[in-house]
C-alpha cells in the first residue's frame, strides 16, 4: 500500500506542475485573445487565400499570450495572495517559484514575438511586443494608481485582432480599426462586470480601480451603459469599412442591442447578480460576433 501511493504521487506531481504552468499562462484570457487574433487573420486572408498563416497566427499569439499572463503573475505574485480569487494561483500558493515564472514568461513571450516576426510579418512581431510591453508596464503598475487604469489596459487587450490582420496583410488600415474599436468597447463592461464582482477583493489587495472607489456603483454602472452603447455603432463599423455585408450588419446588431440590454440592467441595479450577467453575457458576445464573422465570410 505504500509502495502504491508513493508511485502515485510521484505521477501526480509532474502532472500537477504541468497544470500549474499551464496556469500561469493565464488560459482563459489568453485563449480569448488568441481567438480575436485568429478572427482577425481570417478576415484578412482573401477569398480563396491559403490558410496557412492561420497556425502562425495562432501559435505565436497563444504563446506571447501565455508569456504575458507568466509575467504578469509574477509581477502582482504578493498582491495575488492577498486576493481570495487569487490565492490559489501557482506562485502564491508556492508552488512555483517567482523565478520560473519570471524564466516561464520571458521565455514563451519571446518565442511567440520570434514565430510572428519569421513566419508572418514584422508587423504583426511589433504590436505583439507593443501588447506585451503596455500590458505589463503601463496596465500593470497603473491599476494601483488611478481608475483610469482600465482604459489603458483595454488598447492591449483590442490589439489581439489588429495583429491578425497584420499578420496576414501586413499593414492596418480601416478594416483592421474597426476591429480594435469592437474589442475596445467591449473590454470595459467585461471587466468592470467582473470588477464590481471582485471589489472587496481589489480594495484588500490595494487597486485603485472604479469599482474600489464607487462604492454605490452608480458611476461604474454609468461607465458600463456608456461603452456598450457605443459597442452598437462599433460592431458594425466592419460593414462601413467593406469588410462584411448586410448579414453581419443586422446580426451584429442585434447581438450588440441584447448585450446592452444586459449592460443596462447592471448600470440600473449594480448588484452582484447583475454583474455575473453581464460578465457571462460578455464572454458569449465575443465568440458569437466572430461566428458571424465568418458565417458572412463562408
Amino acid at each position: 500500500m505504500g509502495s502504491q501511493s508513493t508511485e502515485q504521487a510521484s505521477l501526480t506531481l509532474p502532472r500537477q506542475r504541468v497544470l500549474d504552468f499551464i496556469a500561469l499562462g493565464k488560459p482563459e484570457l489568453t485563449l480569448l485573445s488568441v481567438l480575436t487574433a485568429l478572427g482577425g487573420a481570417f478576415l484578412a486572408i482573401p477569398p480563396g487565400g491559403v490558410l496557412t498563416p492561420l497556425l502562425y497566427t495562432f501559435l505565436g499569439t497563444l504563446l506571447v499570450g501565455c508569456g504575458a499572463g507568466a509575467l504578469n503573475m509574477a509581477i502582482e505574485q504578493q498582491y495575488d495572495g492577498l486576493m481570495r480569487r487569487t490565492a490559489g494561483r501557482p506562485i502564491p500558493a508556492g508552488r512555483v517559484t517567482q523565478w520560473e515564472a519570471l524564466v516561464f514568461g520571458l521565455g514563451t513571450a519571446s518565442l511567440g514575438l520570434l514565430v510572428l516576426g519569421l513566419l508572418t510579418t514584422p508587423l504583426a512581431s511589433i504590436l505583439a511586443l507593443l501588447t506585451l510591453v503596455t500590458y505589463l508596464f503601463l496596465y500593470t503598475p497603473l491599476k494601483r494608481l488611478t481608475p483610469y487604469a482600465t482604459v489603458v489596459g483595454a488598447i492591449p487587450g483590442a490589439l489581439p485582432p489588429v495583429i491578425g490582420w497584420s499578420a496576414v496583410r501586413g499593414e492596418i488600415g480601416l478594416e483592421a480599426g474597426s476591429l480594435f474599436a469592437i474589442l475596445f468597447f467591449w473590454q470595459m463592461p467585461h471587466f468592470l462586470s467582473l470588477a464590481w464582482m471582485y471589489r472587496n477583493d481589489y480594495e484588500r489587495a490595494g487597486y485603485k480601480l472604479l469599482t474600489v472607489i464607487d462604492r454605490t456603483g452608480r458611476i461604474t454602472g454609468r461607465q458600463i451603459f456608456i461603452y456598450a452603447a457605443a459597442l452598437l455603432p462599433a460592431s458594425i463599423l466592419p460593414t462601413y469599412a467593406g469588410l462584411l455585408d448586410k448579414g453581419y450588419f443586422l446580426g451584429a446588431g442585434l447581438l450588440s442591442l441584447a448585450f446592452l440590454a444586459v449592460a443596462v440592467h447592471m448600470a440600473w441595479k449594480p448588484t452582484a447578480g447583475a454583474a455575473r450577467r453581464l460578465f457571462l453575457a460578455s464572454l458569449i458576445y465575443i465568440p458569437a460576433l466572430i461566428g458571424l464573422m465568418i458565417l458572412d465570410r463562408i
